[in-house]
């Protein structure tokens, strides 16, 4: 892993299994649903961030608060000098949207699974239904880093602009409007299909290998690179509702050292739902 931008952004399976039993790790599982993932079983000592009601404002559309964030950490006995490792279901996207939130309000110290759930089972590594309970922590959050995240009036002023990358990471027919949400989501449709204009398709499972893991540097370098996304522009990365995207801001920022890389976690169903928004087909 040493080849990637910020090879501490990963740990392996091994890693993980050394660390169980040290006080200065924790280890996080988040589900978008628990109960076909964390209560079926998780890796030994793991503590659990439901993504709906942990990491997502109870009223608003919004990911919690300052306040909210410091308080999860506290619950989980997760202190400022903690390293944080997250892991999770649907192949990492949500851990890997955590992940962008720990970045988002400071936290230095977090590490996403490579490979995530489906590695760890695969290689009959120790799972627990026990739910495990620690001290409380004090836990202090930085200010949010507003580099990190685009609001769409954000993306609205960067249309057509040189020197922005806009990067739709969803599958193609939902760039191409001809479904408004991923199968796993039929619920959850927008109003009206398609992409943001200018955008380019590079769904976020090219970065992956058959087994989550992250594919090595030269090949996501070439998925992107050939794709006109280069470390010279902004990149803005979006799907429908920022956690794929995530994975896709995780490789830019972290794998591959991009130095200006957005996450739009309004995404689709924020901009398919909007009056008066520009669609492209």
């Amino acid at each position: 892993m040493a080849t990637y931008a910020d090879p501490q952004a990963l740990v392996d399976t091994e890693w993980v299994a050394q660390h169980l039993h040290d006080p200065k790790v924790r280890i996080v599982e988040v589900d978008y649903d628990p109960a076909s993932a964390y209560h079926l079983g998780h890796i030994p000592g793991a503590v659990l961030f439901d993504w709906r009601k942990d990491l997502n404002d109870p009223v608003r559309r919004d990911i919690l608060s300052k306040e909210a964030f410091e308080a999860l950490n506290s619950r989980a006995g997760i202190s400022n000098d903690t390293t944080v490792v997250l892991y999770g279901d649907f192949r990492n996207w949500f851990a890997a949207f955590a992940f962008w939130i720990y970045k988002y309000y400071g936290h230095g110290a977090v590490r996403l699974l490579n490979g995530g759930r489906k590695k760890w089972i695969e290689e009959r590594r120790p799972l627990t239904e026990e739910v495990p309970s620690y001290p409380p922590a004090v836990y202090r959050a930085q200010e949010p880093d507003a580099r990190l995240r685009a609001h769409l009036p954000y993306v609205l002023n960067v249309l057509g602009k040189r020197g922005v990358a806009l990067v739709d990471v969803r599958s193609p027919a939902e760039f191409t409007g001809e479904i408004t949400a991923p199968p796993e989501y039929p619920n959850e449709a927008a109003q009206r299909g398609g992409h943001i204009p200018g955008a380019v398709n590079i769904p976020w499972s090219k970065a992956l290998n058959d087994d989550d893991t992250f594919k090595d540097p030269e090949a996501l370098r070439r998925i992107y690179e050939e794709a006109g996304v280069t470390p010279d522009k902004e990149v803005i990365t979006y799907c429908r509702i920022g956690e794929r995207s995530s994975v896709t801001w995780f490789v830019l920022r972290h794998l591959l050292g991009y130095p200006n890389v957005r996450n739009y976690d309004g995404s689709w169903s924020e901009w398919g739902n909007t009056v008066g928004v520009p669609i492209e087909r």
